[in-house]
């Protein structure tokens, strides 16, 4: 027996060797198949279209500038592709009407606003539709719009403005380390994480939100023709349900993108061709689908969960 044990091991060894060269290969395949995945994405143009009449514009997860782009883990949308896809439905002469899919918790204030001034811009009509979310930036942009259908449990509204940082400064004391920081310029170190805000940092830090906050405000009621008082005592960043919405301004019509669909057909006097704008999806963003975070929202408090991005640590402000 003990020959026999003998003999077998060569063949234990060659098949264990093996399994090792296939699953090298395997890996090697696959890595150079991410190479060629990254070259080629880097050559596509960000707007897949093909002809129709009715275009089709995403506003679908966080809304950033090109500077944030790309550092969120969950799904988020560069307001450089948007205005793109918004500049070039209006000098298409095919496209005689947009509608907007919106699906965001919204986003940076400078993002959101370069979006809702494109959409203010845009000559030809409009519709903007809110599926689950429409909120804080990403309502600012919707009512930017010329219609606005919403589900009647669509989450509407939050008209306000967040900033918000992890500050460990407490945890340094507490084991007596101690964060030194030479600046030129008082407030130069304001926000980080290694240190207590002081009243005063407070106070200049919430009257930059406060300021922002009555900017956001003036915009709806113009857009939505409000008075900007009626704006002001909605705008305390609560969210609304969709029939909620309906009831306070916020939205003109419970409905859905088939409803937008027929409205722009009605008014245009056409039969719609629909031509979706799009950026195709990276390989990291394909993984994060898989890997979804909707069930990590379930156990968050309500409104918090779906209108706050993520936490920093440095200050960052967000609509």
């Amino acid at each position: 027996m003990r020959k026999k044990r003998e003999s077998d091991a060569p063949k234990v060894l060659r098949t264990i060797l093996t399994v090792i060269g296939i699953v090298s290969g395997l890996l090697s395949v696959l890595f150079f198949a991410f190479i060629i995945f990254l070259v080629a994405s880097a050559f596509v143009s960000p707007t897949a279209i093909i002809s129709g009449n009715i275009a089709v514009i995403p506003i679908k997860g966080i809304i950033l500038t090109e500077e944030d782009f790309g550092t969120f883990a969950s799904p988020s949308l560069s307001s450089l592709d948007i205005v793109s896809w918004i500049q070039e439905a209006e000098a298409d002469p095919d496209i005689q009407g947009i509608i907007f899919e919106v699906d965001s918790p919204g986003g940076t204030p400078v993002a959101t606003e370069e979006v809702a001034t494109a959409i203010r811009e845009m000559e030809k009509p409009n519709v903007a539709v809110i599926r689950e979310i429409g909120a804080s930036g990403a309502y600012w942009i919707a009512s930017a719009s010329d219609r606005i259908y919403a589900s009647r449990m669509s989450v509407v509204g939050s008209i306000g403005v967040l900033a918000s940082y992890v500050e460990i400064a407490g945890t340094l004391e507490r084991y007596n380390a101690t964060y030194r920081s030479l600046t030129a310029g008082e407030f130069k170190d304001t926000s980080s994480p290694f240190k207590r805000l002081t009243p005063t940092e407070e106070a200049m830090i919430q009257k930059q939100l406060d300021r922002i906050h009555t900017i956001f405000i003036r915009a709806v009621a113009e857009n939505r023709g409000l008075p900007e008082d009626k704006v002001r005592e909605i705008a305390n960043g609560w969210v609304y349900l969709g029939e909620e919405a309906l009831d306070i301004g916020l939205v003109d019509s419970i409905g859905d993108f088939d409803d937008a669909v027929i409205y722009l057909e009605d008014r245009l006097d056409i039969e719609a061709e629909i031509v979706e704008f799009r950026r195709p999806r990276t390989f990291f963003e394909s993984l994060a689908g898989v890997l979804s975070e909707s069930s990590y929202y379930i156990g968050q408090g309500f409104g918090h969960a779906i209108t706050t991005p993520k936490v920093e640590d440095r200050l960052k402000i967000y609509t």
